[in-house]
């Protein structure tokens, strides 16, 4: 059998996709650090996203290739890395190492939009991220609770020969709230020019460093600061968070579509499903459809836009949230891997994003 080379390698690899962008991996960029010593076989594959959910398979899919288009016999090193992918663009401001800011977003309260963002980010950081995460929920701030750092306060550095505040880190997330700034019985009455002005302060008065994802926990509703969010901040892209149930679901019609104003021109990573069934403890196996069925997936249809995840409602997930460790973090119970894999197929949506939106320019 003749030499194996890296060009072999390389012209091996490249009959291996990845299965989201619909490119080949050489073609893509993602095969680095190629090494070739008789019959051992080493290179990195560097993925869009440590939360990547098709990683195994793209593991076995290069291994394959090589032992089937190389030398059946060879011995293949793999290394799976990741690069997370931005297409934001390049700023001064503190958010400039900030890769993505990912919206969670919601037509109307109560639907566990704060659930969803604090899972979300917690999932992805599980999975090797650097994430954020701020609470733009002005009036009703509650990631500081459901991160159970209600009593601390943000620190404070220099940067750029400005003093800006140091996020306070729990679980592996830089958050920031204002909820740090006001005590737990002070109400928070700004009107709403006021309301944006403290969000755009939360956002550019605080030393987020790098990043890969900053989440934002949105207000409820279409008003002034899910715009002013999309008009002053580059932001990725939007998840919009609802039940099944149709009330609620003629709300998220509306969330979506402010995103989709012209002026507003953000994209919908797309619809999760949150308290999409009440599953008992002790009967772990039954479903009852408490506020509907499948209503979110039949919108995420109806608007081609993809269904990212459907949480069930399990009363562990609420006793988290009050304990200030959320639910993702229960390893290997229903509900963390529901939240695990919701994480990933958003990773996997910004990613997707990503690369269209090079593509376009």
């Amino acid at each position: 059998m003749s030499e194996i080379t890296i060009q072999k390698v390389l012209d091996a690899l490249k009959y291996v996709d990845d299965p989201d962008l619909k490119k080949d991996l050489v073609t893509l960029n993602m095969i680095k650090d190629v090494d070739v010593n008789g019959k051992n076989i080493s290179f990195t594959v560097v993925l869009t996203t440590p939360a990547c959910p098709m990683k195994d398979m793209i593991q076995n899919a290069c291994l394959n290739a090589i032992l089937h288009y190389v030398d059946k016999e060879a011995k293949v090193k793999i290394t799976m890395s990741s690069n997370v992918t931005s297409n934001k663009e390049k700023d001064e401001t503190t958010l400039r190492d900030v890769r993505n800011i990912i919206a969670v977003a919601s037509g109307k309260g109560g639907v566990g939009k704060s659930t969803i963002a604090a899972n979300l980010a917690v999932g992805l950081a599980k999975q090797g991220a650097k994430v954020g995460l701020i609470d733009a929920d002005i009036y009703g701030p509650s990631q500081h609770i459901m991160f159970g750092v209600q009593m601390e306060n943000p620190g404070s550095a220099e940067v750029d020969g400005q003093k800006k505040m140091l996020p306070i880190v729990s679980h592996g997330i830089k958050l920031i709230s204002i909820g740090f700034l006001a005590g737990p019985n002070q109400v928070i009455a700004l009107r709403g020019p006021m309301a944006t002005k403290a969000l755009m302060q939360l956002f550019h008065e605080t030393a987020w460093g790098e990043l890969d994802y900053l989440i934002v926990d949105l207000p409820p509703g279409t008003g002034d600061i899910q715009i002013s969010l999309c008009s002053q901040i580059p932001v990725t892209g939007a998840v919009v968070v609802c039940t099944p149930q149709d009330v609620a679901i003629a709300d998220a019609r509306k969330g979506i579509a402010l995103f989709q104003l012209p002026q507003v021109n953000v994209p919908v990573l797309g619809l999760i499903e949150n308290m999409a069934w009440f599953t008992p403890a002790e009967l772990p196996e039954n479903k009852y459809y408490i506020f509907g069925q499948d209503g979110m997936k039949h919108l995420a249809e109806e608007m081609n836009l993809p269904l990212i995840a459907q949480i069930p409602l399990v009363q562990s997930v609420r006793e988290a949230s009050d304990a200030g460790r959320p639910a993702v973090m229960q390893d290997n119970t229903p509900q963390a891997l529901a939240f695990m894999e919701m994480a990933q197929n958003v990773a996997q949506q910004v990613s997707i994003r990503n690369v269209e939106a090079v593509e376009t320019v």
